[in-house]
């Protein structure tokens, strides 16, 4: 596949850095030449520095045979005008642009249409990260929540703790520990190894354990694996960009929430946007003001500036201050491992929720969701199956007989119905029909392609 991506950031090195990786011949633009002497001599790809909207620019990027354009500037109006111009000199099929100012995004179906803006696929990171940082302040205890099948069911990752009832015993006890709730564990990760779990396999203490259920199960499954704790409260957000911002609007109705942000301008513009939020100017890292503000209270701290080191410092005083839990955002891949579990909860990537919902718009066959996971290593796809026993490698199969690649599990299936729709959990009996919507869990994305051709009915990229 032929993908021009515009901007070489955070957001786009990451996704150049994933495509390359699954034979894509991939060409960046970005202004910056030294960003892109750095990526050229990381990945296999090529580099063309310029202004990403000009039509010469684009062209040297070789944009007229282009399949895909992911426009992922700072800039939306570059964005938007490099796929109009895409569309209109060069009519590259899909468009992908990425949208931070919520004036644009609130509007999307009136303006992204080929007649006015043609932009295919839009994404925010902005809303993606506050969408996750939200499912996680849902389920305290949880190191990552989610969504497939529009959320009627979730895939979580607990640490097992010691005196969680199913740790130290085999999986195949979970179903007599809560014999209403039907769930599969996916995988386990123990020291960084992945370990596909059997009925035989026992759960140790520190074990990641990745388990799907349906969304009203969640509770009753994390109780198996840890000691659940109290529903969260009172909330502390550092920053009041778009990512605060957003949260602190999911976050109003159900918590109480201090907003942090050191802008007296941008202050203003929060206490007029958010009823129900106390907005106070200050630096998070200012000691002082967060005693004044009872941090020792708080449930959860979370640092959400553009700075990672000034996140990093502000979550690590706020958790000596006795802040319960501190969730953290990282921009920069390589501190995130070197920070979380320790005083620091949860690093928050915003490049991986960015990344996984853009693979799905890249991938061949129906794929409607895709989650990047343990810093891109392993993903958890929802793909949708087609056709009948004749055309199709899984439809009318058991699923212990469809041939999945090494490291390859069928968590759940959502299957739509006229009367009610269904969360079924994957057993080795459960039959796929059509149009079942699959959650496959694989620990090793150099299998992807495989899972992509077993779900494939002639279908092409889209």
């Amino acid at each position: 596949m032929n993908i021009v991506i515009l901007g070489a950031g955070q957001v786009g090195a990451t996704i150049a850095e994933h495509l390359a990786g699954e034979n894509n011949d991939i060409v960046v633009v970005d202004h910056s030449m030294e960003r892109l002497r750095e990526l050229r001599d990381r990945l296999d790809i090529a580099v063309v520095c310029g202004h990403a909207s000009y039509p010469h620019v684009l062209e040297q990027a070789d944009i007229k045979d282009a399949d895909l354009l992911i426009a992922v500037t700072v800039n939306d109006e570059v964005n938007m005008v490099a796929c109009q111009i895409a569309y209109s000199l060069y009519r590259t099929p899909t468009k992908i642009a990425r949208i931070r100012s919520s004036a644009y995004s609130n509007n999307k179906d009136k303006l992204f249409q080929n007649e006015h803006s043609p932009v295919d696929v839009i994404i925010s990171p902005e809303r993606l990260v506050s969408d996750y940082v939200f499912r996680l302040v849902e389920h305290p205890g949880a190191l990552q929540v989610l969504d497939f099948a529009d959320g009627a069911i979730r895939l979580v990752a607990v640490k097992a703790y010691h005196g969680g009832p199913l740790v130290g015993q085999e999986l195949r006890f979970l179903r007599q520990h809560i014999p209403n709730v039907d769930t599969r564990v996916a995988a386990i990760y123990r020291r960084g190894q992945a370990i596909m779990p059997q009925g035989s396999t026992v759960i140790e203490a520190e074990d990641e354990v990745f388990f799907i259920a349906a969304r009203k199960d969640i509770r009753a499954v994390m109780s198996e694996l840890r000691r659940l704790e109290k529903p969260y409260k009172r909330i502390m957000i550092a920053g009041g960009g778009n990512i605060g911002l957003r949260l602190a609007h999911k976050l109003e109705n159900k918590y109480s929430v201090k907003l942090l942000e050191l802008s007296s301008e941008r202050c203003i513009s929060l206490s007029e946007n958010l009823k129900d939020v106390i907005v106070l100017q200050g630096s998070a890292s200012d000691k002082d003001l967060l005693l004044e503000e009872n941090i020792e209270e708080t449930d959860v701290f979370l640092a959400l500036t553009n700075d990672d080191e000034a996140n990093i410092m502000a979550s690590l005083l706020a958790k000596r201050l006795g802040a319960k839990k501190v969730m953290t955002l990282i921009n920069n891949p390589a501190y995130v491992d070197l920070i979380q579990g320790g005083e620091i909860d949860i690093a928050i990537s915003p490049q991986q929720a960015t990344v996984g919902s853009l693979l799905s718009h890249v991938r061949s066959g129906d794929m409607v969701n895709v989650h990047s996971l343990r810093r891109g290593a392993a993903e958890a796809i929802e793909v949708i199956a087609h056709g009948d026993e004749k055309s199709s490698k899984v439809v009318g199969k058991c699923i212990e007989d469809v041939d999945l690649p090494p490291g390859a599990t069928i968590g759940a299936i959502y299957r739509e119905d006229e009367k009610e729709n269904q969360v079924l959990i994957a057993h080795d009996k459960t039959v796929i029909e059509n149009g079942d919507h699959i959650i496959v869990f694989l620990v090793d994305k150099r299998y992807t392609k495989q899972v992509e051709k077993l779900f494939q009915v002639g279908f092409s990229f889209f």
